[in-house]
């Protein structure tokens, strides 16, 4: 099962800013542990390397999967390495399957998810990173917990 997210998205689809979360919402970063861990998460280079400035090592408790052009990007040998998304889908295909960031993964994964995990951001945000558009008819949007400045929802494919 591939599932898009946990992602965080300002009003504006702002997902990141400078390599970085332009927030620090702790009940989210809660949430993204207790959904993702003993499972495969799937990131691009920029959002690994985020990962890594901010913790110093890769995610724990997670199969770490790196998607990147580059074949010398160097990487732990805990951390798997893909040169597609298609690549580490079909490696992980038995498997459930966060593709977690960033924009270019959620652009391609958007077509291969049937669940979204969003944390939904109430007000706009700087950045330079963004959450793909996607057609909201073709999915049912579930809320499952609401907080003053933002909202917990799943989006499940029709």
């Amino acid at each position: 099962m591939i599932i898009l997210g946990p992602v965080a998205v300002a009003k504006n689809n702002v997902i990141g800013k400078s390599n970085d979360l332009p927030w620090y919402i702790p009940e989210d970063l809660k949430r993204f542990k207790e959904i993702t861990t003993g499972h495969v998460v799937v990131m691009g280079r920029k959002t690994y390397e985020s990962i890594i400035a901010r913790l110093g090592k890769p995610l724990p408790n997670r199969k770490n999967v790196v998607i990147t052009s580059n074949l010398n990007y160097e990487v732990p040998v805990e951390v798997e390495k893909f040169s597609s998304l298609e690549e580490a889908v079909a490696a992980h295909k038995d498997e459930t399957v966060f593709l977690i960031g960033g924009q270019r993964i959620f652009e391609e994964g958007i077509n291969l998810a049937k669940t979204i995990y969003m944390t939904e951001l109430h007000k706009d945000y700087d950045g330079d990173v963004y959450f793909p558009e996607f057609d909201k008819t073709q999915w049912n949007k579930v809320v499952e917990e609401s907080h003053p400045d933002f909202d917990f929802v799943t989006y499940i494919k029709k």
